[in-house]
């Protein structure tokens, strides 16, 4: 089999797979990442996707804080998020994870050692703060549960 062939066939294979992950990370969750933003935002009288000058998005800016959301296992990305958001705005950097199985409770306890390290808050949201419907459906106009 010749180097084009073999370099083809792993492409196919790669994003083969590349699909498939990307596919079940987003079976997984019943309820988009924004659906926890809007309800955590709405709490704290924070401002949703505010826009830096630099293009980048902060998903919620409160007076005190800038805020960046994500579920549990993409922890890392969200500590340095929040971090480059804070230096971006001069506030306090907050990660605010989505648990929504105990056994993710583990990524919070990585972002615990970062913020006694970097000095940063955190905390964790879960389904309780989306206030489902007896159907199981947030308040989120555009989350995937509609």
């Amino acid at each position: 089999m010749n180097l084009f062939k073999k370099i083809s066939i792993i492409f196919v294979c790669l994003n083969g797979l590349l699909f498939f992950n990307i596919a079940h990370a987003k079976a997984q969750y019943s309820h988009c990442e924004a659906s926890y933003q809007y309800a955590w935002c709405t709490l704290n009288n924070g401002i949703m996707e505010y826009r830096n000058d630099d293009k980048t998005r902060i998903d919620c800016l409160t007076k005190t804080h800038a805020v960046e959301f994500d579920f549990a296992k993409k922890w890392a990305e969200s500590v340095g998020q929040a971090l480059y958001y804070s230096a971006v705005t001069g506030k306090r950097a907050k990660v605010v994870l989505i648990i929504n199985q105990p056994r993710e409770m583990m990524y919070l306890k990585r972002v615990e050692k970062l913020a006694k390290i970097y000095d940063f808050d955190f905390e964790y949201v879960t389904n309780a703060i989306l206030k489902l419907d007896k159907d199981g459906r947030c308040s989120y106009c555009k989350c995937k549960c509609r």
